[in-house]
Order: C-alpha cells, then sequence, then structure tokens
C-alpha cells in the first residue's frame, strides 16, 4: 500500500514484528540496502535531501517510521507501548525480515542512532556497516541512575519533566510547541522554516507517540519497568558490547542536545573506526541540516 505524505510520495505499510510499520523504499530494489533512522522530535524526512544522493550512487534507501510516529501503528491494542532499546532494536530486525534484507548499511541519529547500534553490536551479522551521529549510545538503566555534573543534568531538563505526570499532560498538550523548542535548542544555529517543522510535526499526531517518548525516558531512568521478553537482550546491552562492524561516528560541531565526547566512546568501536567532526553551525539533526556529508559517510563507511 502506497500514500503521499509531504516530500516524500510513495510511503508504504508492512506489517513486521508487533507493528504495522510507515515506511519510503525509494532506489533500484536490487541495489545495496540502506536504512536511515530518524530520532526523538523528528521524523522520516530528516533524510528528505539525504535519499536522492544515496539512490544516485545506486543504494536501495529503507526510512521507517520508528514505533510512535507518523503511520506505523501496533497490530495490537493490547501490545505494551514499550519505547526501550531492545524493543527498537527488534523492530528493526523485523522490519529487514519483513522486506526480505538479509544485511543494510545502517545509518541513524539520536534514538535512530541508538537502535542502530544496538543491532550493529548485537546482531552484526546483519550490519554491514553503520554511521551513528553522537558515536555509541548504547547504555543500560543502571547507568541511568548515576548523578551527573550539574551541567550534564540541566541538558536532560526535559527527562526530569517527563518523569511526572504534569510532564506527560504538557508533552501531550503541546507536542508541536515542545518539539520546536528541542528543535531549537539542539539545532541552535539551523534556520529551519515552518514549512521544514510542519513536514515533521505531523508525525506526531500518531495516537501511540506520547506513550512511547514518556515510557522511553522513563525507562532511561529506571522509573519505569521493561518488559520481559527484552530482560536477556537489555542485559547485554547494559555490558556495553563491542560494535565490530565497519563504523563512522558523525558530530555537528554546534550540537546542542546532550553528547559525548568522541574520545570518550571511541573505544567501543573495535572495528574498522572513523570520527568526523562536521563543521558549519551543524547541530543534532545532521542529516537535515548536513545532508551530504551525511550521505557522504553513508557511502564511504
Amino acid at each position: 500500500m502506497a500514500r503521499a505524505t509531504g516530500g516524500f510520495t510513495d510511503l508504504r505499510q508492512v506489517d513486521a514484528g508487533v507493528l504495522n510499520v510507515g515506511y519510503v523504499d525509494a532506489g533500484p530494489p536490487d541495489g545495496d540496502a540502506v536504512i536511515l533512522l530518524h530520532g526523538w522530535p523528528y521524523d522520516i524526512h530528516s533524510f528528505a535531501d539525504v535519499m536522492p544522493l544515496l539512490t544516485a550512487a545506486g543504494q536501495r534507501v529503507v526510512v521507517p517510521y520508528l514505533r510512535g510516529y507518523g503511520t506505523t501503528r501496533f497490530l495490537s491494542d493490547d501490545t505494551v507501548r514499550n519505547g526501550e532499546p531492545a524493543a527498537m532494536g527488534l523492530d528493526l530486525i523485523a522490519l529487514m525480515d519483513a522486506l526480505n534484507i538479509g544485511t543494510a548499511k545502517l545509518a541513524g541519529f539520536d534514538w535512530g542512532a541508538r537502535t542502530a547500534d544496538v543491532v550493529a553490536a548485537l546482531w552484526p551479522e546483519r550490519c554491514r556497516g553503520l554511521v551513528s551521529v553522537s558515536g555509541y549510545l548504547i547504555d543500560g538503566q543502571k547507568s541511568g541512575t548515576v548523578p551527573l555534573p550539574p551541567k550534564a543534568e540541566f541538558a536532560w531538563w526535559y527527562q526530569y519533566y517527563f518523569a511526572t505526570e504534569r510532564g506527560r499532560e504538557g508533552y501531550d498538550k503541546n507536542r508541536r510547541d515542545f518539539a520546536k523548542l528541542i528543535w531549537r535548542t539542539a539545532s541552535p544555529q539551523w534556520a529551519f522554516d515552518d514549512a521544514a517543522f510542519d513536514r515533521s510535526a505531523a508525525a506526531f499526531d500518531n495516537p501511540d507517540h506520547v506513550d512511547i517518548v514518556i515510557h522511553n525516558y522513563r525507562w532511561r531512568l529506571a522509573l519505569a519497568d521493561g518488559e520481559p521478553q527484552y530482560e536477556e537482550i537489555e542485559e547485554r546491552l547494559a555490558a556495553k558490547p563491542k560494535i565490530t562492524v565497519p563504523s563512522i561516528s558523525l558530530e555537528g560541531d554546534a550540537n546542542g542536545a546532550p553528547h559525548l565526547d568522541p574520545t570518550v566512546y571511541g573505544k567501543q568501536f573495535a572495528g574498522p573506526y572513523e570520527h568526523r567532526t562536521v563543521g558549519g553551525g551543524v547541530g543534532h539533526n545532521l542529516p537535515q541540516e548536513a545532508p551530504q556529508a551525511f550521505a557522504d559517510a553513508v557511502l564511504e563507511v
């Protein structure tokens, strides 16, 4: 089934795992597969200018809406609206299986980078190469309970807001204003216009969006439980497994979102690895702000 959405004219739907996933699939069907993964509070349009650069190079490019975004829906009303990393990693594996993609390059930022990291670390046979904005983002609940220096805690203000019922209600009532604030603080030099924002903000109207976002951030602070079927995977992730596939980490020189210095996480990449800092006032939404640099990394990894 195909529908039009914003800058993408061929939005498809497929049952994959516990989800019916909305996704774009472009480029030659027999090309090497690339899967691009967005973060919060963004959507597939972060890759609108990356996709043509990759398809022109002969790549098959798949861009899915994550659970809780856009046209992606749960197949059952009874499924827990779970935002933990293991669940999202398995979402990606299920999507690859549903699309008969045995192996692909994985690239993303924010939640998308975390999801790509999870798959690259635990299922390296499914990942030909990795591009991860802000590098190694795998962690467990225990480390999320460790206090940070005040400046670092301040940068995570919304995580603590979401820990309250007032935060849940406030986010639900003000999704677009909240997202626009994050866009501006995470990318302080990015001069996006209302049309670009509105195109992505429609993805937050998903009926599961608030539940997924709140659970994701509460889970990180061990204020919300995960599900038993993911416990083994989360234990493996908490041990911070090395990533052995060829990898490139990217960082914008003006990223206003919380992020570590690459010297901190570089040791987690045990295979061929390179870090690139993208200059010119590039913030957190790196693929939308610097599509050529992002596409180059995907092609070269």
